[in-house]
């Protein structure tokens, strides 16, 4: 997402945080969402790999152009806990998503792959032990469009939980004019989340095998979303 975050002299980044009126316009976001996700005709694929009602830990990856629907797919996994973290861009734009964001009840973690990467990588290795499920935009916070970055697989290595792809296809949509295109639901329109197949990367690998895991993951997104 676009925006900088706040730097200290240490070099330490402090993400950016809502202002009163940005929480106010993140609940009214908020009550969009639900209102427009209840007027949707959704039909839920899941991959046969996901048991029904076996809750374990996992790491959804979502494209970034989908982030309006996400908490509406995860409302439809059928494994769900209810505890969910979430990687959130340290920027301006970053606080804005995180009011919406925990508005569904979801704990934001700030960073990205530009900003607080590291550290967020390492928080959201211990809300995972925690008993919560997480979630990743792997192409944001400004991509490529459709391109995974190689943070998702990390922190499946440091989790050793495994990467769900998901996907959110709409029929009727408006694009915004960003770098991914961003979708907006329109109410009443036909909606298919998919849980793709669990990809498991082992905690040691390559450089190599890293490489090969990210690319299996970006085609396994690709091949259940649709544009």
């Amino acid at each position: 997402m676009a925006g900088n975050a706040v730097k200290r002299s240490s070099q330490v980044v402090v993400p950016k945080q809502p202002k009163w009126y940005d929480r106010i316009a993140a609940w009214l976001i908020f009550a969009l969402i639900r209102v427009v996700s209840f007027t949707l005709r959704i039909r839920t694929e899941v991959h046969p790999a996901h048991s029904e009602g076996k809750k374990t830990g996992v790491i959804f990856g979502v494209w970034h152009n989908r982030l309006a629907l996400s908490m509406t797919a995860y409302d439809h996994w059928p494994n769900r806990t209810g505890r969910l973290a979430v990687m959130v861009s340290a920027s301006k734009d970053g606080g804005f998503l995180s009011g919406i964001l925990e508005c569904f009840g979801v704990q934001p973690v700030r960073g990205s792959s530009s900003r607080r990467g590291p550290q967020a990588l390492r928080e959201l290795t211990t809300w995972a032990r925690r008993g919560y499920e997480l979630a990743i935009t792997p192409d944001g916070p400004r991509g490529p469009c459709y391109v995974v970055q190689e943070g998702i697989v990390a922190l499946a290595q440091l989790t050793e939980m495994p990467l769900v792809p998901v996907a959110c296809n709409m029929r009727w949509k408006i694009r915004i004019k960003s770098w991914d295109r961003f979708q907006i639901p329109l109410p009443f329109s036909r909606c298919e989340i998919i849980f793709g197949a669990p990809i498991r990367v082992p905690r040691e690998i390559s450089a190599a095998d890293r490489e090969q895991f990210r690319l299996q993951f970006e085609n396994a997104i690709k091949s259940i979303a649709k544009d």
